[in-house]
C-alpha cells in the first residue's frame, strides 16, 4: 500500500507491505518523491534488501513488477542503438519531447564510432546534455539507468538486439521490418511477453490522425465491403555502384556490425545504408518502404492473420550489365543515407528494384504490392508514389502520406476525405511509446510488436516467393509452408556465433 501520510509534507509518501506468516507483520518505508526514477527505484530496492533484509520476492514483488515502477513524474532514460539516417530521426524525436514527456537520450550506440561527435553535438544543442557514447550494445544493456532503447540498426540486427534488450529489462522501440526473417520475429513477440516489456514498432502511420480517420471510415463501411487493397512503393533509385573488398574503416567495429550475418570481407557497397540491397543484411525496398504501406493495407482490411498464398515476381532492371569504360563512369551523386549513386551504371545489388506480390487470404480478400524502382507513372488522383488504394463494393479510397480521399462508384470527385491538414504533434508515435511505458499497458500502443510482426511478415513472405520463383502456400497457424521444405528453410537463417537468436528467449 502506498499513501500520503497525514501531517507529513505531500512529497513524503509511506510504503506499507504486509509480510511474514499470515501477513501479521508490517514494514513501513518513508519515500520522498524524486525527479529521477533511478533514485526512487534504488531507494525502494536498497531499503527492502538492506534495512529489512527481505528479498523483493518475499515482499510480493516479481522481477517484472519491480522493473515496471515508473511514475508519471519520473524521467525515462533512453539509449538509441544505431545512429545513422533513421537513427538521427529517432534522436531528434526523443529530444523534441524531452520537456513534455521527461525523456532524455542518455546513451547513443553504434558499431561505427564515426558519428559519435556529430550526434552528441545534436543532443547537446537540443537538450543541454551530452550523451554517453558506446559501440558495444551489451554494455548499454548493462546500464541499469537505461529504461528503454530505440533499435535503429540494419534489419539483420533487429531481432537479437531486441531480445537482448528484453532480457536486460529494457522496453523497446524497434524499426520496421521488425525482423530479418519470420522465425526471429516470432521470437521477438515471445521475448516481449516473457519479460513483460513494452515493444513498439516504427510503423508510424498508426499514429497519424488522418490515417486513423481513413481506416475508421473503411471499417465503418465507407466504400462498402472491401475485397482488395493495393500498396504502392514507387521510388526511382539509381545504381549504388560496385566496389572491391577492402579493409573496414578504423572507426568501424566490423565483426559487431556484421553480427548474425555470415562472415564476408568488408565491402563499402554492402555497408552503410547499402546493406538494404543484399539478402544477408536487408530485404530490398519491399522490406524497406514496403512495410509501411503493407501495414496500412492489412490494417484497413482487418486481416489479423497471415495470408494463405503468396506469389511474387520481378527483377533488377534499368542498369548496365557491364562496367562503364574508364572515363565514362557516371559521377557520384550524394543521396539519403550518406552514400552516392551512379545513374544506371552497373551495380552489385542483389535485391530486386521492380517487384510485384499478391497475398491472398482465407476468405479470398487480396492485398497487392508493387515496387517500381525505376522511372514510372503514378497511381491515384494525387499521383501517388508511395501510398495505398482500397477497393470496395461501393467505391474506392486512396491514402497518400497523411491524407486521404474516398470516391463513390464511377464518380471523379471525392465524396469524403481529410481536410488536407497534416498532423502537427511532434513525436506522436514516440510519445505513444512513452505513454505506454508509464501506464504499463501494451494495449495502448499504436503498433505493438504483434501488429508489427504480421505486417513485416508480408514483405518477408513475398521475398521468399520471389527468390524461389514460384507461388508458396502458407499455413499461418503453424507459421510453416504447406509441404514445402525448401521454402521452410527460408523462414530462418544460419546464425554466426556468438550472434545467435535463441530458440528459448
Amino acid at each position: 500500500m502506498y499513501y500520503i501520510a497525514p501531517g507529513l509534507p505531500t512529497d513524503i509518501h509511506i510504503f506499507t507491505q504486509k509480510t511474514g506468516q499470515n501477513n501479521q507483520n508490517y514494514i513501513h518505508l518513508i519515500i520522498t518523491k524524486k525527479n529521477k526514477m533511478t533514485e526512487r527505484r534504488e531507494f525502494i530496492k536498497n531499503s527492502l534488501l538492506g534495512a529489512t533484509g527481505i528479498t523483493i520476492g518475499g515482499m510480493g514483488f516479481s522481477a517484472k513488477s519491480y522493473a515496471s515502477i515508473i511514475g508519471s513524474n519520473d524521467r525515462i532514460n533512453l539509449a538509441v542503438i544505431g545512429i545513422r539516417n533513421q537513427g538521427l530521426v529517432h534522436i531528434n524525436n526523443w529530444c523534441d519531447i524531452k520537456e513534455s514527456h521527461n525523456v532524455i537520450v542518455k546513451t547513443i550506440c553504434d558499431a561505427d564510432e564515426q558519428l559519435f561527435e556529430s550526434r552528441s553535438n545534436t543532443i547537446y544543442e537540443k537538450t543541454g546534455q551530452r550523451p554517453v557514447t558506446e559501440w558495444d550494445m551489451l554494455k548499454v544493456y548493462e546500464d541499469k539507468d537505461i529504461d528503454a532503447v530505440s533499435i535503429v540498426t540494419p534489419n539483420h540486427w533487429h531481432a537479437l538486439a531486441t531480445i537482448w534488450a528484453c532480457q536486460a529489462g529494457k522496453h523497446v522501440y524497434v524499426e520496421k521490418p521488425v525482423s530479418h526473417n519470420i522465425w526471429e520475429g516470432r521470437k521477438m513477440i515471445d521475448a516481449a511477453r516473457k519479460y513483460d516489456r513494452i515493444m513498439q514498432v516504427g510503423l508510424n502511420n498508426r499514429s497519424s490522425a488522418n490515417v486513423i480517420e481513413a481506416i475508421k471510415f473503411l471499417h465503418e463501411g465507407g466504400i462498402g465491403d472491401l475485397f482488395m487493397a493495393r500498396a504502392l512503393c514507387f521510388k526511382a533509385r539509381d545504381s549504388y555502384g560496385i566496389a572491391n573488398d577492402s579493409e573496414p574503416p578504423a572507426t568501424l567495429h566490423y565483426d559487431r556490425w556484421l553480427g548474425p550475418a555470415p562472415w564476408r570481407p568488408y565491402n563499402a557497397k554492402r555497408g552503410h545504408y547499402c546493406w538494404h540491397w543484399y539478402w544477408d543484411t536487408g530485404n530490398g525496398d519491399t522490406g524497406n518502404t514496403g512495410p509501411h504501406q503493407l501495414d496500412i493495407a492489412r490494417w484497413g482490411l482487418q486481416k489479423n492473420e497471415h495470408p494463405v498464398s503468396i506469389y511474387s515476381t520481378g527483377g533488377l532492371y534499368g542498369f548496365r550489365t557491364e562496367g562503364a569504360k574508364p572515363g565514362e563512369e557516371t559521377p557520384g551523386k550524394p543521396v539519403y543515407g550518406d552514400v552516392e549513386t551512379y545513374g544506371h551504371d552497373k551495380t552489385s545489388q542483389e535485391t530486386p528494384n521492380t517487384q510485384n506480390a499478391v497475398f491472398k487470404y482465407r476468405d479470398g480478400t487480396i492485398i497487392e504490392f508493387e515496387e517500381r524502382g525505376r522511372y514510372t507513372n503514378h497511381e491515384g488522383s494525387e499521383g501517388q508514389e508511395v501510398g495505398n488504394l482500397f477497393f470496395g463494393s461501393e467505391g474506392w479510397l486512396e491514402i497518400y502520406g497523411s491524407n486521404w480521399n474516398a470516391f463513390r462508384r464511377r464518380e471523379k470527385e471525392p465524396f469524403a476525405g481529410s481536410k488536407m491538414v497534416k498532423t502537427t504533434q511532434k513525436g506522436n508515435h514516440f510519445t505513444n511509446f512513452i505513454d505506454a511505458i508509464r501506464a504499463g499497458k501494451k494495449e495502448i500502443l499504436h503498433s505493438d510488436i504483434r501488429e508489427g510482426f504480421y505486417s513485416s511478415a508480408l514483405p518477408l513472405l513475398a521475398n521468399i516467393s520471389y527468390r524461389l520463383e514460384r507461388e508458396v502456400k502458407f499455413m499461418g497457424e503453424y507459421e510453416k509452408f504447406a509441404n514445402d521444405q525448401e521454402a521452410d528453410t527460408m523462414l530462418t537463417r544460419r546464425y554466426r556465433h556468438p550472434y545467435v537468436v535463441p530458440e528459448n528467449v
